[in-house]
């Protein structure tokens, strides 16, 4: 590893929190019918670094993370061909929003599930994320994330003239 490991994760935990507001803010451009051009490239951009990134972590067998994370590289793939190389038309232009919120929110569901593991109070209420505090939690954030690709979806519309 060209990093020690508390650098390395350093890293992937800046990248990630950047992804995650970045995300939000391209999130925000899509429900008020924005492309934000250059935020979008560096939201994808941390994002799939994000997910790539999580893989240089020292393991000896496939969890849920490396799921999630593998998960995120299909759909981070969809999104990246629907902006990039179908350029949003028709139906891509759905499908990235809806491939863009969702990468967003597996984001954020890792940065709950770390929360939750490495926040001692958090820990506390759900030593085995298990407990109702953490499945609370994480049926929030999804609600939360199924409303704004849904606000994205109906402010993100095809103008007259095509963009």
């Amino acid at each position: 590893m060209i990093f020690d490991l508390p650098m390395f994760t350093l890293i992937h935990v800046v990248i990630s929190v950047l992804g995650i507001i970045s995300g939000l803010v391209v999130v925000g451009g899509l429900m008020a019918g924005a492309r934000l051009e250059g935020w979008t490239a560096f939201f994808l951009a941390t994002t799939l670094f994000t997910s790539l990134s999580g893989f240089g972590f020292p393991f000896t067998q496939v969890s849920p993370p490396h799921i999630v994370g593998a998960i995120s590289l299909v759909v981070l793939a969809v999104c990246l061909a629907a902006r990039y190389w179908k350029h949003l038309a028709g139906k891509w232009r759905a499908t990235y929003v809806v491939t863009a919120v969702t990468a967003l929110y597996l984001n954020t569901f890792v940065l709950v599930v770390q929360l939750f593991v490495k926040t001692p109070p958090l820990a506390q209420l759900a030593p085995t994320q298990q407990e109702p505090p953490f499945a609370v939690t994480q049926v929030l954030i999804l609600a939360l994330f199924v409303y704004l690709g849904w606000a994205a979806l109906r402010g993100f519309r095809p103008t007259r003239f095509g963009s």
